[in-house]
């Protein structure tokens, strides 16, 4: 029985691709670090993690299980966990109320603005499995949904809201729809076949590369915009260089007529992104403190 749940415990965390929490938890704890203007303490970051990873783990598995139909017709995504039975929805949805309770918790332990702004904000990252039903802007959805980690961060150590976060949000915002639109390229044709809304399906793959590159373009203009108005220093301005370069990259790797390496364009460099501006801004804060 214990092999089992060791199991079934390993493919919800595949399902939900746990892994990926490294691209929000990181301006999770950046937004901390800009409220305290260093590293907030040890059980604040600790009920900050388990708020991020609860919120996290509900928003992809209504994902999945909203999903289940679209996934089992999509070629891409008709080996997934659920699709295939490895998972049922009972289980998945098991997975989803323990790890809302979590949040609930762990929103609970860090300020009181950050509990009454808990069930907002839940509801706005779970509503974003349901956009592409009816808006082609559901990357910007998926973005702000995701850009809220750093005020969220904020708010758990200030237990207010500021400029700074806002910025910083709006750089994430940006970045995640940017590369939203690029992961969506690989299912444009499905999408459009079954009326579903994307701007890869709405617009076709050339130009929701250029609105991809508009939105990059923003993300970095807020980031930068982040960086002066906390009044971080030139440890900050050299993660911005490398952010740049890295979304640079990106476009390097993946192009409209050759989308076969998005894994690395997607998850590795997007990850990388994630890491640089967290240690940037973490560095930063320490040399100028």
């Amino acid at each position: 029985m214990a092999t089992g749940l060791v199991e079934k415990t390993k493919i919800l965390l595949e399902m939900i691709k746990f892994q990926h929490t490294i691209f929000a938890l990181p301006f999770a704890y950046a937004g901390a670090l800009l409220a305290s203007r260093g590293f907030p303490d040890g059980v604040t970051s600790l009920w900050i993690l388990a708020a991020m990873v609860g919120a996290r783990t509900v928003a992809m598995g209504i994902n999945r299980i909203a999903d289940v139909k679209f996934d089992a017709e999509n070629p891409r995504t008709r080996d997934r966990a659920l699709v295939k039975g490895d998972i049922s929805k009972t289980e998945a949805w098991i997975m989803v109320t323990l790890a809302g309770a979590l949040y609930f918790l762990a929103a609970y332990n860090l300020t009181p603005l950050s509990f009454r702004l808990s069930p907002v904000f839940l509801a706005v990252i779970c509503l974003y499995s349901y956009t592409k039903r009816f808006t082609a802007l559901c990357h910007l959805f998926l973005g702000f949904a995701i850009g809220l980690a750093p005020v969220a961060g904020w708010i758990a150590v200030k237990n207010s809201i500021g400029i700074v976060p806002i910025l910083l949000g709006t750089g994430v915002m940006f970045w995640i729809a940017g590369f939203d639109v690029l992961y969506a390229c690989m299912d444009a044709d499905f999408d459009r076949q079954r009326g579903l809304h994307s701007i890869p399906a709405s617009l076709g793959k050339e130009l929701a590369f250029k609105i991809s590159s508009i939105f990059h373009t923003v993300a970095f203009t807020a980031f930068t915009a982040t960086g002066i108005a906390a009044g971080l220093n030139w440890i900050y301005d050299l993660g911005i260089g490398a952010t740049f370069v890295l979304l640079v990259l990106q476009r390097r790797v993946i192009t409209p007529d050759d989308l076969s390496r998005m894994n690395i364009a997607f998850f590795r460099l997007n990850a990388i992104i994630a890491v640089v501006l967290f240690l940037a801004t973490a560095l930063s804060l320490r040399s100028v403190s």
